[in-house]
């Protein structure tokens, strides 16, 4: 089962995630929001669209900008809405130990 995890702390967990250009994409109801925090920054994908940006926050630790997700993305990535993948930092696992 794949899991996002920082600072031993498990951000996402799902039993299927959606691989897009190397990301897991893990859906909206496996992510733990609580350590979620929204970000200013944005970026675009010509098929994708516009991304935005959220900041991990694990206790009194903040790690900027290391997820983000698609809330309208173009048509060929539709599947992707609202899913969460991780970056800069954040381990996927198996969710093995």
């Amino acid at each position: 089962m794949p899991q996002a995890v920082w600072r031993d702390t498990v951000l996402a967990e799902a039993d299927r995630t959606l691989r897009v250009e190397g990301n897991h994409y893990f859906p909206p109801d496996s992510v733990r929001w609580e350590h979620l925090v929204d970000s200013p920054t944005t970026s675009w994908c010509w098929w994708k669209g516009r991304a935005r940006y959220l900041s991990v926050a694990v206790d009194d630790e903040v790690l900027a900008d290391a997820a983000w997700y698609y809330p309208r993305p173009w048509p060929l990535a539709r599947r992707l809405t609202g899913c969460v993948a991780f970056g800069r930092g954040v381990a996927i696992t198996d969710g093995n130990p």
